[in-house]
């Protein structure tokens, strides 16, 4: 549609139609953005509305950009070449909204694109490439509507077919894993309530004693408080419960003087681990400079966080294991050199705490990227959650078993660990993303040597 809107339109038009449609997605997209702020943050209704459509016209700002600079390079252009430049710029605004200003992917258009034929591309080139791809066929689908000229949907058959003839299969078993996830619904208003934590943390112990897997997995910052701050009778039980089977806890660690990091510790029969999260989310674990009267504002405890320090992964049962937490994986760039090499992941692991911005559309959107991160790499993903989506997700994107939201609840699952790299989990390795950002340097410089030759 956007592609249609802008086919003939001068670039000065073609940003106002980047900016509306990108207003547009972007808000009905991040709307759940509201939830943490009005009714958990106690910002007012309006301030807190405004606050949404303020992020979206920020980076809507990267698609008006890109938009304008496909119609002033394709103005006279053939339709071929339209096509090939859309792509590019639409890759373009890609990127750069998962970048620049420490980046947020959030809902990027290749998502949209866990099922389907496109999905063959995804350990080949990602969801940036996905994105490109997507971009390329529905510009194909203007131009045939434009012309009626059936050459047009040549792109679609190309990129469509060769996706499907490209090999597949690039990594093979590495056995299974028993695993208990838990959810424990605990309400975001109640987490921190002293009053109530006591028994929150009763009722947590009693599912991780229940639990029977050969790893118990808890969400993340499931114990709302410093490792140092529990008693010690609390954490002899939880030592107690994890003896016989190895125990990943969401808790904090650190001090006030150095910083606090959302970390997972483990527990019982393996050699002490701990991870801390390292791609911090603004607002929530840091404060942008300027910003620490909004973050009081939402009155978030533990809202200003240290990173974490870098570890690969850990081994249990035969397997090993790559902690993310929370929305670390939408950053596959981030953590792919713990997906390479003898000692790399054959198992995923994402604990969120979505209970912050309700059940509706975010707990979806969460496990879609997971479910992207599984194709991208071919490894299982296995997702801890407080209030859901809590789910096992295949090496193929497959969500083989997922907990209903909003319940308490112990998921016991078997995963299939995976070994063995994917093309794009060695190029991405070795290159990050700048083979992508080369690409459209490229196929905007002969876009435009193309134009000044015509």
């Amino acid at each position: 549609m956007l592609a249609a809107l802008s086919w003939q339109a001068a670039p000065r038009s073609a940003a106002a139609l980047g900016a509306l449609f990108g207003i547009g997605w972007l808000t009905s997209g991040l709307w759940w953005l509201f939830i943490s702020m009005h009714q958990f943050g106690h910002i007012p209704a309006l301030p807190a509305a405004l606050a949404v459509l303020l992020l979206a016209i920020f980076l809507s700002g990267y698609y008006a950009a890109a938009l304008a600079l496909w119609a002033r390079l394709s103005t006279g252009m053939k339709p071929g070449w339209k096509i090939f430049s859309f792509a590019c710029c639409w890759l373009l605004a890609e990127l750069a909204r998962a970048t620049f200003f420490g980046g947020f992917p959030w809902i990027a258009s290749g998502y949209a694109h866990t099922v389907g034929p496109i999905a063959a591309w995804a350990p080949w080139i990602g969801v940036y490439g996905i994105c490109a791809i997507a971009a390329a066929i529905a510009a194909s689908g203007v131009a045939l509507t434009a012309s009626r000229q059936w050459r047009h949907a040549a792109w679609p058959a190309l990129l469509l077919g060769l996706g499907a003839l490209l090999p597949q299969e690039f990594t093979s078993s590495s056995g299974r894993l028993q695993v208990s996830l838990l959810q424990p619904n605990v309400r975001q208003d109640e987490k921190f309530d002293r009053a109530l934590m006591d028994a929150n943390l009763d009722l947590l112990a009693q599912q991780i004693e229940a639990a029977r897997g050969q790893l118990v997995v808890t969400p993340e910052s499931v114990v709302p408080l410093p490792l140092d701050y529990l008693s010690p009778d609390y954490l002899q039980r939880i030592r107690q419960a994890a003896a016989q089977r190895p125990l990943l806890l969401g808790i904090f660690l650190g001090d006030e003087t150095n910083g606090y990091v959302n970390s997972l510790v483990s527990f019982g029969s393996v050699a002490p681990y701990s991870y801390g999260k390292r791609h911090l989310l603004p607002f929530g674990e840091f404060i942008p400079p300027g910003f620490h009267w909004f973050a009081r504002a939402m009155n978030i405890p533990l809202d200003d966080q240290a990173r974490g320090q870098h570890q690969r992964a850990f081994a249990v049962a035969g397997q090993r294991l790559r902690p993310l937490i929370c929305y670390e994986d939408l950053f596959g760039e981030d953590f792919v050199d713990s997906m390479t090499g003898h000692d790399a992941a054959t198992v995923l692991i994402n604990v969120s705490n979505l209970a912050w911005f309700g059940t509706l559309m975010v707990q979806d959107q969460h496990l879609q990227f997971s479910q992207m991160r599984a194709l991208e790499f071919q490894r299982p993903f296995i997702r801890a959650t407080n209030t859901g989506a809590t789910a096992v997700i295949d090496h193929r994107g497959q969500v083989l078993v997922k907990a209903a939201p909003a319940m308490r609840t112990l998921l016991e699952a078997e995963v299939e660990g995976r070994k063995g790299s994917t093309p794009y989990a060695r190029w991405l390795q070795a290159f990050g993303l700048w083979p992508l950002w080369l690409l459209i340097a490229a196929g905007l410089a002969l876009t435009l040597a193309r134009r000044r030759a015509s």
